[in-house]
């Protein structure tokens, strides 16, 4: 073919589209910092916090419940994975048997909580069209063609781990049989698993619902985030070093005085992020609606969290009668980034939290990464004006925010050699931006306390990077 033709060729297939960035894991940051984390802002003017916009997806749900064992995917619990090494979306989802003549197509029947449990598992190369692959392990109506990867496991958290050094441990999975009564399995590749582990440490009020856990760079440990029952739902964290011993189960989140019982913290995956953690905190709304909402929460420690703007949803629900207009319920698993945007895997549903047999499915959210909330001025016309606390320089000074209209200065302040000039406006959309000042080399502030002090002009601050907290600067 001749060169003039191919480079046509591929101009018209940009033009009609090229395939997406491949996905990333977005890692821990302690040099990064959302400006929702207020052990980092010192003051701000005609400045206002708000939650960033999500996006859902046109194709959702993703995907039906369209196999005879899949009878009620009820809550869904979305644990959701990019594989790196594989390229491969991978998600494990939950699966409940209700209806006693499904329960009896299982493989010598047994159920928990007088339900049939089969753990559920789809793959995706893109992220939108999911394949549930025919895995040949479990007995349903005299097959073993389906997608289970293991049953009588309710309310399952899995996720992958690379920091076990033993390969038959590289994926691990905590899940309840009732209150107290935790079980953990390991797995060489996420779809063949042990037999169930009896872990210790937990009490009696603890467990149910969607577990959650993760390795913890910053501790050295396994972090467990579950459910505490004390007549009322409340969220529960434990660490452990070896996924079997657990220990320090602490009350960490639980709603207001004002809300009573009536709005309860009915879960809370969560997640490392930045320099700190984030939580997706399902608000049950108890009574004869019984929906339930996702809530951003946020902490710097795992173990002291504040929900963003209570009673406000993160995610919020659909318009009535829609796919996700009653129930959501947020994914477990690390941040994943693609084409400048994050991905959030939820399960939407439109039939409230009554009964066993519903069905949630799995849907698409996305935010601009570190969108999740930002400084904006109060008053539309005016500047709005935010400072750090003192920080130490460790790099470039990089930050990400939104000026499509506007724009974005930057001061340094306590730098007296460096000057407290203005920075070069940003005046668009930006993510880890290195931030200039004409006639000045950035480079020496390295190693320096300085506060920022940014000025905000039709304009909205998510983060900000190359700094640490002074505290944290003698930290490996």
């Amino acid at each position: 073919m001749h060169m003039r033709h191919l480079a046509c060729v591929a101009f018209v297939c940009g033009l009609i589209g090229s395939p997406a960035v491949e996905p990333r894991l977005i890692r821990p940051d302690r040099t990064k910092h959302l400006v929702l984390d207020e052990r980092v802002i010192q003051s701000t003017t005609n400045a206002k916090l708000t939650l960033g916009a999500v996006e859902k997806d046109s194709h959702n749900p993703l995907f039906r419940a369209d196999q005879p064992w899949e009878n009620a995917l009820n809550n869904l619990y979305p644990n959701v994975l990019w594989d790196e090494q594989e390229h491969l979306f991978k998600l494990w989802y939950k699966c409940v048997l209700h209806d006693k003549d499904v329960i009896a197509k299982m493989a010598n029947p047994t159920t928990v909580h007088d339900q049939g449990w089969f753990l559920l598992y789809a793959t995706s190369r893109d992220g939108l069209k999911w394949e549930k692959p025919a895995l040949g392990q479990f007995e349903f109506d005299g097959s073993k063609a389906n997608n289970a990867v293991t049953r009588d496991t309710p309310n399952v958290g899995v996720f992958k781990d690379p920091h076990d050094a033993d390969p038959a441990r590289r994926y691990k999975m905590i899940y309840d049989i009732g209150l107290g009564k935790m079980r953990v399995r390991f797995s060489p590749d996420g779809v063949r698993w042990t037999e169930p582990l009896l872990p210790t440490g937990f009490t009696e009020r603890t467990g149910d619902t969607h577990s959650n856990a993760f390795w913890d760079e910053r501790l050295g440990k396994y972090v467990l985030i579950t459910r505490f029952a004390l007549g009322e739902r409340l969220v529960a964290r434990y660490e452990s070093d070896d996924f079997l011993k657990w220990e320090k189960p602490q009350l960490v989140l639980r709603s207001t005085p004002e809300e009573a019982k009536k709005h309860q913290t009915y879960c809370m995956p969560s997640f490392p992020y930045a320099n700190g953690y984030l939580g997706y905190v399902m608000m049950i709304h108890v009574g004869s609606a019984s929906t339930v909402d996702c809530e951003l929460a946020w902490s710097p420690d795992s173990v002291n969290w504040r929900r963003l703007a209570p009673g406000t949803p993160f995610i919020p629900r659909g318009p009535k009668d829609t796919y996700d207009s009653a129930c959501i319920y947020a994914p477990a698993g690390p941040a994943i980034e693609q084409d400048g945007k994050l991905l959030i895997y939820y399960g939407g549903d439109f039939f409230p939290h009554l009964g066993w047999k519903r069905h949630c499915l799995p849907c698409l959210a996305r935010i601009r990464v570190d969108g999740f909330a930002g400084y904006e001025p109060a008053a539309p016309e005016s500047e709005a004006v935010v400072v750090t606390q003192p920080l130490r320089v460790t790099g470039p000074i990089q930050l990400t925010a939104d000026a499509p209209h506007g724009t974005v200065r930057v001061r340094v302040l306590d730098a007296p050699a460096f000057g407290d000039g203005v920075s070069t406006a940003i005046t668009t959309d930006v993510t880890d931006a290195e931030v200039q000042w004409p006639g000045r080399d950035a480079a020496t502030l390295r190693g320096k306390t300085v506060r920022l002090k940014f000025e905000l002009r039709g304009a909205k601050l998510y983060a900000f990077r190359g700094l640490e907290l002074v505290a944290a600067s003698g930290a490996k």
